[in-house]
């Protein structure tokens, strides 16, 4: 079998990054907010302290410059767009928006170069995230570099035109998260981190983490990603207006990393940085797997980084992440309070605004720690009373005493339901223990049985349309969930189902739900969009260890297709100097790491920077061969055999219909 001259991707790296919106507005059907809807809406500010303006006051304060218009890259494509947000510039919630959300929407939407406090600089609403300055002697040290390049350049020059331009001279990834690195290519160049000019600092697992969780389950979460920030829906009203922690994800950038020069590796490590104190403290798993806040006793300041934002933040993110551990992130918080609380003037974060005042700092610090200490107890003992996961959900839908009126409490981005149901799957898994659900049948059969049970597609419509009629939209969007995937061509199914998801969007007071309802409403109405989604990025690419190129390979094979191919080949990168034995045995390819096996039928051997062309599609199999940066010895026809078996992922899978 010959060596594929095309091969597929090796490496298909997809960061959940956001995407060009793909209908203009005025291709979008969308239907205006039902009086059930406008009513309930309209409810939400009888009972939420909306006369409490001291968010609006804190995210204005210390404006020296704001940001207004778009950022595009060097082809002329959009990358970033404020102005995409001018309509919630209107002081009255339009009745298609929960009014707290809208409430957030408008605080999120100010954008500029800000003065957190001497010394202390944020650039905001330039991407989703914030990149932090601290003014040092000798040059600038910068918290979290933001997604792409285009923004953190953009950024950095809007700095530069206001304060003086100093070098940077250091950077800190506060975790593992693409929105707190990408963009660092935009602010150094590597060449002046390999001469030792500018030191980047990253708690200990980052390099591992940064690539792992984009890799294995990488083209589901992207497509999920675009359900979980609106990024295909039109800005306006009936559309996307936010994404909880800032407006959305750049578009058309260039994500980027250059490896940390230092590891925090102790729970508390000290460190002269562009000269100041700064205190690292090691937070593993809670917000990532890989994060750390920095404490600057010199400024009276903390960085909490994404442990603690301006909101309740997610167990378990909608596009799909290992889940964390709401206990030990509660833990983290209340040593952070117990450390610094009395220490600090200003808390800063690497998304939404500051807070200042050390009574408020540490009110915010001990609310935040009683909501994910309640998270996770509570939970636990609504499972241990037998409850279900949806269950649990359904007996969470406050928090308790002060916290449910706390405006950093609210569930903008995390949600009580979302969370416990997180919870519950840390500790139990998604099994509920009912026997009944040990081996349901899947949405297509189920929802031909139940569709066939309730007297045929037109009856099942009729229950729907009565369900919308009474605003019962969650019961709707169950009627409909069967309907349409027991009969997916029906025109009237899609759309009551549609309708459904949409009032419940227009409802939502958290901003990912809200843009999951709505993109698959515009789905169901326009189909699934064709995008040809994120392309493999460099850098990335370049960082992934052997043992995760070999990993992903196991994931992308076909076991259908490769047993009865068993084989053994023996792979080495001579620049590592690494041998690896892959073994494909019943149709699984596994690995060894550092031996060789002397039975291999193929020894394949090639440079790691060789492998990253061909994964980057710079360089194909028989090019690499010809041109001598490839050898094989044995059987090479095994190669094309092992490549043969190998799928492609589609980004653009279904979701709402089968």
């Amino acid at each position: 079998m010959p060596i594929p001259a095309k091969p597929v991707l090796l490496v298909s790296l997809i960061v959940a990054l956001g995407t060009q919106p793909l209908y203009a507005a005025d291709q979008v059907v969308s239907k205006p907010a039902s009086a059930i809807t406008t009513a309930k809406n309209a409810e939400a500010l009888k009972n939420l302290p909306f006369s409490d303006r001291t968010d609006y006051d804190s995210v204005s304060r210390g404006l020296i410059a704001p940001f207004t218009g778009q950022i595009k890259n060097a082809s002329g494509q959009l990358v970033w767009d404020i102005d995409a947000y001018s309509f919630l510039a209107r002081e009255k919630p339009a009745d298609t928006v929960n009014p707290s959300l809208w409430r957030l929407a408008q605080l999120n939407v100010h954008a500029g170069l800000f003065e957190v406090a001497p010394k202390i600089y944020q650039l905001r609403g330039m991407d989703l995230s914030n990149m932090t300055i601290i003014e040092g002697d000798d040059g600038l040290f910068i918290i979290d570099p933001l997604t792409v390049t285009e923004t953190a350049r953009a950024a950095l020059d809007l700095y530069y035109q206001h304060r003086p331009k100093k070098p940077v001279v250091a950077v800190a990834y506060s975790h593992s998260h693409a929105d707190h690195f990408g963009g660092v290519r935009g602010i150094i160049d590597e060449a002046d981190v390999k001469a030792g000019k500018v030191k980047i600092y990253a708690p200990v697992g980052f390099m591992e983490h940064v690539v792992s969780e984009n890799v294995f389950a990488g083209t589901a979460m992207s497509r999920r990603s675009q359900y979980q920030l609106g990024s295909l829906l039109p800005r306006n009203e009936q559309g996307q207006l936010e994404a909880g922690m800032g407006k959305t994800a750049p578009v058309n950038g260039s994500m980027t990393i250059i490896a940390p020069t230092d590891l925090i590796s102790q729970t508390y490590e000290t460190h002269k940085v562009a000269g100041f104190d700064v205190e690292f403290q090691l937070t593993p798993g809670t917000e990532a797997p890989a994060e750390m806040n920095f404490f600057l006793p010199q400024l009276r300041a903390v960085c909490m980084s994404e442990n603690t934002t301006q909101m309740m933040h997610n167990i378990l993110t909608p596009r799909g992440a290992l889940v964390r551990d709401a206990k030990a992130w509660s833990e983290y918080i209340d040593a952070s309070l117990a450390r610094y609380g009395d220490k600090v003037d200003v808390m800063f974060v690497s998304h939404n605004w500051p807070t200042w005042g050390g009574e408020r700092i540490r009110t915010l610090l001990a609310d935040q720690r009683d909501m994910y200490a309640f998270l996770n107890d509570r939970t636990l003992h609504l499972i241990n009373k037998g409850m279900t996961p949806t269950e649990v959900a359904q007996n969470m839908q406050k928090l308790p005493g002060d916290l449910d009126n706390k405006w950093y409490t609210r569930g903008y981005y995390g949600s009580l339901s979302h969370n416990s149901r997180a919870v519950y799957q840390r500790y139990l898994g998604f099994y509920d223990g009912n026997p009944a659900n040990l081996d349901p049948l899947p949405p297509v059969e189920a929802g031909q049985h139940l569709v066939e049970a309730l007297g045929g597609v037109e009856a099942v419509i009729k229950l729907m349309q009565a369900a919308i009629d009474k605003g019962d939209y969650r019961w709707a969007a169950q009627l409909g969930n069967n309907l349409v995937f027991a009969a997916p061509d029906n025109k009237d199914a899609r759309n009551l189902q549609a309708d459904a998801l949409e009032q419940m969007g227009y409802q939502a007071e958290n901003a990912l739900w809200r843009n999951i309802y709505l993109t698959g409403a515009m789905e169901l109405r326009n189909g699934v969009p064709q995008y040809e989604g994120s392309k493999a990025k460099p850098d990335l690419v370049k960082a992934m260890t052997p043992k995760m190129f070999f990993d992903y390979l196991a994931v992308r094979l076909d076991s259908e297709k490769a047993v009865g191919h068993d084989m053994v080949l023996n792979w080495v990168f001579e620049d590592l100097q690494q041998p690896y034995t892959l073994t494909l045995r019943n149709g699984v390819l596994t690995h060894r790491d550092g031996v060789k096996n002397d039975q291999a039928v193929l020894t394949v051997s090639m440079d790691k920077t060789t492998l990253d062309k061909i994964s980057l599609r710079e360089l194909d199999f028989p090019t690499a061969i010809k041109q001598g940066a490839l050898k094989l010895d044995g059987d090479g026809k095994k190669l094309g055999e092992l490549l043969s078996m190998l799928d492609s992922f589609s980004g653009q899978f279904n979701i709402v219909t089968p």
